[in-house]
C-alpha cells in the first residue's frame, strides 16, 4: 500500500439479489448492506466498443477498514460499492498491509462515453 490511509469517502456496500419474474427469469435487486468509509485510488483506465457504444472501464482499489472473514462488514467479490451516481464493482478483495488493519478492494467503475 503506497501513502498513507485516508478513509474520507463514503460508499455503500451492496448485494445483488434475484427474485423469479414468473416467466422463467429473475429479475436483479441491489440491498444495501451498510455503508463504509474507504480511500479510492485510481488505476489506468481502458475503452472498448460494444454496439452503439464505447464504455470506459477504470479500475481503482478502494481501500476499507478489516472484517473478519464471513462479517457482513467484509466486502466480498460480486458485490459492489456505490457513491451517488458511481458504482465500483468489486473482483477481488485483500489484505492490504502486513498489520490485517486494511482490505484492498479491487473494482472496476465502468462510464458510457
Amino acid at each position: 500500500m503506497r501513502g498513507p490511509v485516508t478513509l474520507t469517502r463514503k460508499l455503500q456496500l451492496q448485494e445483488v439479489t434475484r427474485q423469479p419474474d414468473g416467466a422463467g427469469g429473475y429479475t436483479e435487486n441491489w440491498d444495501v448492506l451498510g455503508t463504509l468509509w474507504a480511500d479510492i485510488r485510481g488505476g489506468t483506465g481502458r475503452e472498448r466498443e460494444v454496439t452503439a457504444a464505447t464504455i470506459s472501464y477504470v479500475p481503482y482499489r478502494v481501500i476499507v477498514r478489516a472484517a473478519p472473514v464471513g462479517s457482513a462488514a467484509r466486502p466480498r467479490a460480486g458485490q459492489r460499492f456505490v457513491e451517488g451516481a458511481r458504482v465500483f464493482r468489486i473482483e477481488a478483495v485483500s489484505d492490504a498491509d502486513a498489520q490485517g488493519l486494511y482490505l484492498a478492494c479491487f473494482t472496476k467503475e465502468e462510464v458510457l462515453t
